[in-house]
């Protein structure tokens, strides 16, 4: 009996037309939309749809994983070698027939396939970004207010990615791979934001905004607390370690339940397995759920905190809105997956509300600097009428 190699790209093409075909609607919209506005418009216009889509796909990535459909077809980058499951229905059958609960069923194959679509689609946006900037910065002799080195890097990333989202399936959702994946989703959102908020800054004829040492060091060091409590949340969902425990605030009855620290945090192993191929302990599943809780009390802290003193900064009082509500999102919806057995709408929500902190982070960061960086006008005048 012939089996269906891993890697087939024989599709690849279709796959690339029909991402495509979806990029289309889109870059029709943009131009439709900007059709008599300068080129520097355009992009601008472009790259927040593309922040725009690359945060549904995040999402959609995340209902992808939480529906157990990322190996809805177990090839890559088709699906048994087909551009898409209407080709595979004999094969996707009958490892359904075999299998009823089982990786691959017929939905799960589309959701799988619709997130590869998606995600080319957004692809060949990043892609005409890249290509736009470069040619747009050779006819304006530097009009540009973004340099062209940023959606090359972006494009850069968007194919680490894919490259990251061929291990997921090709390595049987190996949960390091699957947490780097989600990672590099939101560390594409932080690119494209940069890009965004540079473009609203020549728009608008807007600096960054002067903070002092402690606020921007406060900010600095949240950004980076998020992005870890990002990866321990992503390493409980890859691990399937939500219900490990079902009771806040308290675990398993317990301020500090029993916990295999060793076992739960090897980083390199299979899914259910330890790094010796074992069958992972509930011990090891309740380290994993417990450190990413007992991280969320100082995340949430400084979170707090930064809300607090940006408020008092007014051309940053909408980030420190947005931060407090985003926080106050993310407790909802993390309690509501402990204590309501992990429903999809609050899983999915949780990862959105962690997406839409890295961006209005990114944006805070874009938006402001260290207040020694800066000299006042003053200062400028005066050095300039004694020079």
């Amino acid at each position: 009996m012939d089996t269906q190699p891993l890697y087939d790209l024989a599709p690849a093409a279709r796959l690339m037309l029909m991402g495509v075909v979806i990029a289309l609607g889109p870059l029709a919209w943009v131009w439709l939309r900007n059709r008599d506005a300068e080129p520097a418009r355009r992009l601008r216009t472009l790259t927040l749809l593309t922040l725009f889509l690359t945060f549904d796909l995040v999402l959609f990535g995340a209902f992808t994983r939480l529906t157990d459909s990322g190996l809805g077809c177990p090839d890559w980058p088709g699906c048994y070698g087909n551009a898409s499951p209407v080709g595979a229905r004999a094969e996707i059958t009958a490892a359904q027939t075999a299998m009823p609960t089982g990786p691959v069923t017929h939905g799960k194959a589309w959701i799988e396939m619709i997130h590869r679509y998606l995600a080319t689609g957004v692809g060949v946006l990043i892609l005409t970004l890249a290509v736009t900037t470069w040619l747009q910065r050779g006819r304006n002799q530097g009009g540009v207010p973004v340099s062209p080195w940023w959606p090359t890097l972006t494009l850069v990333w968007v194919c680490v990615q894919g490259a990251f989202g061929a291990l997921t399936v090709t390595m049987k959702l190996f949960p390091a791979i699957v947490t780097l994946h989600l990672l590099g989703g939101l560390a594409l959102l932080a690119l494209l934001c940069v890009q965004a908020v540079r473009y609203a800054q020549a728009w608008h004829e807007t600096t960054p905004v002067p903070l002092s040492a402690t606020t921007r060091w406060l900010l600095i060091a949240t950004f980076a607390a998020v992005c870890l409590q990002v990866a321990l949340g992503g390493w409980v969902s890859t691990n399937y370690a939500v219900l490990a425990c079902n009771e806040f605030p308290q675990c398993q009855g317990s301020w500090w339940p029993y916990m295999e620290f060793r076992e739960g945090f090897a980083l390199w192993r299979e899914l259910g397995k330890t790094s010796t191929g074992e069958h992972i302990g509930f011990g090891a599943l309740t380290a994993i759920h417990y450190v990413h809780r007992l991280a969320a009390y100082g995340v949430f802290a400084l979170l707090g905190l930064l809300a607090w003193r940006l408020r008092h900064v007014h051309a940053l009082r909408a980030q420190a809105r947005w931060i407090a509500g985003l926080a106050l999102w993310q407790f909802v919806t993390g309690l509501s997956n402990v204590v309501l057995d992990w429903p999809l709408v609050a899983a999915v929500s949780h990862t959105g509300g962690a997406a839409a902190l890295v961006v209005v982070l990114t944006w805070a960061l874009c938006e402001s600097r260290f207040a020694t960086d800066t000299v006042s006008a003053s200062n400028l005048n005066a050095s300039s009428l004694s020079a």
